[in-house]
């Protein structure tokens, strides 16, 4: 059933662009350390080539996957249809953080819708891309994006979102660095 592609061609990048929601999966290098998955959303992901993804990370309330690619890069995006035919696709690679001011960070987040959550941009060097059945997913409806984020952010305003990824993103479950003050 699962097939291993040489690359992200234009069907699987069409494919992954319309699924409206994706999984990030990291670890660090330490063995009693936390494995963190991820869900993500929202028009945020962008395939940039046939092994480049990226994607604009928001705002959260911790900073694992961050934390995890600073420290040792490994990454594994995981998109599953829940519509249609069945099918989940993951690819494993290896991740970088952008920052605000970086050429990295401007020329994606304006790929984008704008986002107050806007905390960095992940790209990731794709290096396997595999399929499988998906027939255990179950089958759902997308009702509608969630704002939540957007509100959240827009009620702190920038130096509230500041001040609050200092305190809850500034390290990992297992104390590894996250975010640099004042990011």
């Amino acid at each position: 059933m699962g097939k291993v592609f040489d690359s992200i061609d234009d069907t699987l990048r069409a494919w992954i662009e319309r699924q409206p929601m994706w999984f990030v999966a990291t670890a660090p290098l330490a063995a009693d350390g936390h494995v963190n998955v991820s869900p993500r959303g929202h028009d945020s992901f962008s395939v940039l080539g046939p092994h480049r993804v990226e994607w604009v990370d928001y705002t959260g309330s911790g900073v694992e996957t961050i934390a995890h690619l600073r420290e040792n890069e490994r990454v594994c995006i995981m998109f599953t249809s829940f519509e249609g035919r069945p099918r989940i696709v993951r690819l494993h690679g290896r991740g970088s953080v952008s920052y605000p001011g970086e050429p990295v960070f401007e020329d994606v987040v304006a790929r984008h819708p704008e986002n107050p959550s806007t905390r960095a941009v992940i790209t990731v060097d794709v290096t396997r891309i595999s399929d499988s059945c998906g027939w255990g997913v179950p089958v759902m409806t997308m009702d509608g994006e969630r704002d939540l984020i957007r509100q959240h952010a827009e009620k702190k305003g920038p130096d509230g979102m500041v001040r609050y990824r200092s305190q809850k993103n500034a390290h990992s479950l297992d104390g590894l660095r996250g975010l640099a003050p004042g990011v």
